[in-house]
């Protein structure tokens, strides 16, 4: 364990907040900061959206950009004229309309089932433009769809509640529990754990500190089961002395970097996760959620990962 009151200075968040402030890392692992002073035009790009949007909006968009251009190449061919595509315009507008979709869909796609084929210099000329289109844009969506599914994902679980529980005979400890949810193999796993709080250093205004809270056990080799972190609030703690009701005087938040090799990406993965003063709970201690059956086998209910109940401190 490393001891002492290490106050941070590069993290790489501001540390001249006079004021209270919304949480600095949401639920999620995204970072609360709006950022201002350019147009959303540079600050947006569509390939770093793609590939982070969840799956249904993804299929969503892509299924939208597809109606949208075979929609724009039907409007082409009913202009350039429906009847050069072999189409019997005697039937009606829709019927022109439609047959005409379903040929660019299969242009675009480069099925041609062979029934509706251009037959003068225009229709050939945007039947032409729009093969080359659907090759690149059936590219482009390979390589996002390989993008997505190649990119490491975790599922890091964390416990609803952090905790400040009983340590030894006279020491308290802040406690959390994290788990991996998916059946990946993970090794290496580290834990980094951050305090924040609103101090006044010699009657000074209030600005805001980060500190490195030290753990007792900071990386392990293996990440099978829980993982409960352990901060020992002793004298060496920036911690130390701080009630509940101070935690939240302070507008405190303990941020969590995790970091471990995962086996089935072959990869280092990363989670980020923090906990406010008001998801503190204190005189309280985890309940075991690890058993082993007859077998022999352990088990882990990851459901009860938050369970605590009362102790005396």
């Amino acid at each position: 364990m490393i001891k002492g009151k290490s106050e941070i200075q590069d993290t790489g968040l501001s540390s001249k907040y006079q004021t209270r402030t919304q949480r600095i890392i949401e639920k999620d692992g995204s970072f609360n900061v709006r950022k201002t002073g350019i147009s959303k035009l540079e600050s947006f790009n569509l390939y770093h959206y793609l590939i982070n949007i969840s799956w249904p909006r993804f299929f969503i968009l892509a299924l939208l950009f597809y109606v949208i251009v075979n929609l724009a190449f039907t409007v082409f061919y009913v202009i350039a004229g429906p009847e050069h595509l072999g189409i019997e315009t005697n039937e009606g507008v829709v019927h022109s309309f439609v047959n005409s979709f379903f040929f660019s869909a299969q242009t675009l796609t480069t099925v041609g089932f062979g029934r509706i084929n251009p037959q003068n210099f225009w229709t050939n000329v945007i039947a032409t433009l729009e093969a080359g289109i659907g090759l690149m844009v059936f590219a482009v969506a390979t390589g996002l769809l390989y993008g997505r599914f190649s990119r490491p994902v975790t599922n890091i679980l964390f416990s609803k509640n952090a905790i400040i529980t009983k340590w030894g005979e006279d020491q308290t400890a802040f406690q959390f529990r994290i788990a991996n949810a998916f059946s990946t193999n993970m090794m290496e796993a580290e834990i980094q754990l951050m305090g924040s709080w609103l101090e006044s250093v010699n009657g000074a205004p209030e600005i805001r500190k980060f500190y490195s809270l030290s753990l007792e056990y900071r990386k392990i080799l293996f990440f099978p089961t829980v993982w409960t972190v352990n901060h020992v609030i002793n004298e060496d703690s920036p911690m130390y002395g701080k009630s509940l009701e101070d935690l939240r005087k302070s507008d405190a938040e303990f941020m969590i970097l995790f970091k471990a090799y995962d086996d089935t990406f072959a990869q280092t993965v990363n989670a980020r996760y923090s906990y406010t003063h008001d998801e503190l709970v204190s005189g309280v201690k985890y309940r075991h959620i690890i058993s082993i059956d007859g077998t022999g086998r352990t088990t882990v209910e990851l459901d009860r990962l938050n369970d605590f109940e009362k102790v005396e401190m």
